[in-house]
């Protein structure tokens, strides 16, 4: 019971209905002004160049040409920054990227902002963290909110840490 009530919840956070995910329409929300995010700004790059995020640092960006060579591990997180479960992730997204700034790449996608990411990785639900490897793997999928004690686990079970 308590499982479809949070996935109702990141349902209708998805579909700009719950309080706090933005109470306008997608057409409204996309023509709004840009965001007040605490995100970092939107990394600059050309098309198809790789981007890598600042050691320590979460890279908020449009690019889909993440480098994944430099970092055992990728953090991506597809979500919004006004919806409740995604601001949640924000303080951990930061704490992982700092404490394991030499082994974990932490990058955020706004889909709302910008759906290609939320196509190229397949996503339904919003937040949604995906994690690969250094070739390009994908290693972990997690829909909603996820634990920074359950994704250190799912880390050292993986034998990223």
């Amino acid at each position: 019971m308590k499982r479809n009530k949070i996935a109702l919840a990141l349902l209708l956070c998805y579909l700009g209905i719950a309080t706090g995910c933005g109470h306008e329409s997608h057409a409204e929300r996309d023509a709004s002004s840009p965001s007040t995010s605490s995100q970092p700004a939107v990394a600059g790059s050309s098309p198809g160049t790789p981007v890598s995020a600042p050691r320590g640092k979460v890279l908020a960006t449009t690019s889909l040409a993440v480098d994944f060579s430099k970092y055992k591990a990728t953090f991506i997180e597809l979500g919004a920054d006004r919806c409740i479960p995604c601001v949640r992730m924000q303080p951990i997204m930061e704490e992982i990227a700092e404490e394991y700034a030499d082994s974990i790449q932490v990058v955020f996608y706004d889909v709302w902002k910008d759906p290609a990411p939320a196509r190229k990785y397949r996503i339904q639900l919003i937040p949604t963290q995906v994690f690969i490897d250094r070739e390009g793997r994908e290693i972990h999928r997690n829909v909603g909110f996820f634990s920074k004690d359950d994704i250190l686990k799912m880390l050292k079970d993986k034998g990223v840490l």
